[in-house]
């Protein structure tokens, strides 16, 4: 059934289901009448406290596991927590400081989304994830230098700065002149275009025979384009780190559900698509359980948030994963700000 709103609560039900529920998120494990009693805030008898648990309970924002005289909270409890009476922590200047030191490392955006996951995972204690942008960047000049008598290096520049590498393997030993050659000729068709727009434009021009490239350089040419398109495609759509944090010791009282979730990880496609439905959110969104159908038999949460470039548009979302007692007033704002400081970097 549905929950009441918080409103409908009287005050006495509404702290007594507060700390229930955090008790439940710090330890994981049902909250009785008699540890409630003994916190002292109440000035209440275990009496009074088990009548009003159980009223919850009859609410359906409290559930008692058969194992355990305790309750804890229903996923309709937890909603109704983080909705009407959740209070976030901000995360700590260290932790800002840690996160915007790891972001600012530089090196591929590939390097900052991995960063960015794995950051997600430890500050939060769950499985981080991120979704690779959309878009591709808009370049701005290749060279291709040699590195030895049989390999070169295709350094790539974005308009925005950034600048990537990639090994080339030739099989034979290029000159200098169709090297130079080479790169001019890239540079020339990448301005103002995306990796793919350009490599469209370079094998036309080669195919009808119009350029002025010789064998050698272009060779080269489609050495480059080849590794760059190779490359694009085994990109991962999603970037999940930190699975083995969600092997903690109360997960694995419900190994099953564990396997579940650890299954529903493995198809990205899946988890990437429940990642979108959170782009158009102004700040994170917090999926509890069976509110998402993926993971609905692992009764897991997930929250997520988009990440914006330097004009608002979004490019990507980023997210934490992990059981249904998340500490969600800490993940949150952890995961809205990690969000903020990734945009920045990737600009």
């Amino acid at each position: 059934m549905p929950s009441p709103p918080i409103s409908e609560l009287t005050d006495r039900a509404r702290d007594i289901f507060r700390l229930v529920v955090e008790d439940y998120l710090a330890s994981g494990q049902p909250v009785g009448s008699k540890a409630l009693a003994a916190q002292g805030g109440l000035n209440l008898s275990s009496a009074s406290i088990r009548s009003v648990l159980s009223e919850l309970e009859q609410l359906g924002l409290l559930a008692a596991p058969h194992t355990s005289a305790g309750r804890m909270p229903t996923e309709s409890g937890l909603r109704l927590f983080v909705d009407g009476i959740m209070q976030v922590a901000e995360p700590s200047a260290a932790e800002r400081a840690a996160i915007e030191r790891q972001l600012a490392e530089p090196g591929p955006v590939e390097t900052a989304l991995e960063n960015t996951s794995a950051l997600l995972s430890d500050i939060s204690g769950a499985a981080g994830m991120v979704m690779v942008p959309r878009r591709e960047p808009t370049l701005s000049q290749m060279r291709i230098v040699p590195l030895d008598e049989m390999r070169a290096l295709a350094v790539l520049v974005g308009e925005d700065g950034q600048v990537e590498n990639r090994v080339l393997d030739l099989g034979t030993a290029p000159s200098p002149a169709a090297l130079q050659e080479a790169s001019n000729f890239i540079s020339a068709h990448l301005a103002g275009r995306t990796l793919a727009e350009a490599a469209s434009a370079m094998q036309r021009e080669i195919a009808s025979g119009k350029s002025a490239l010789d064998t050698a350089s272009a060779a080269l040419v489609e050495a480059g384009i080849a590794v760059w398109s190779q490359d694009a495609d085994k990109r991962p759509v999603l970037i999940v780190r930190g699975q083995a944090n969600l092997l903690d010791e109360a997960a694995l009282t419900d190994i099953e559900r564990v396997r579940s979730l650890l299954e529903d990880l493995e198809s990205k496609q899946s988890v990437a698509e429940l990642l979108e439905s959170a782009r158009e959110a102004k700040s994170a969104r917090i999926f509890i359980g069976a509110e998402n159908r993926l993971f609905a038999l692992s009764g897991s949460s997930v929250v997520a948030a988009p990440y914006r470039d330097r004009e608002g548009k979004v490019v990507g979302v980023l997210g934490v994963i992990g059981p249904t007692r998340l500490n969600y007033a800490r993940v949150v704002p952890i995961v809205d700000f990690t969000a903020r400081s990734l945009g920045k970097r990737i600009g």
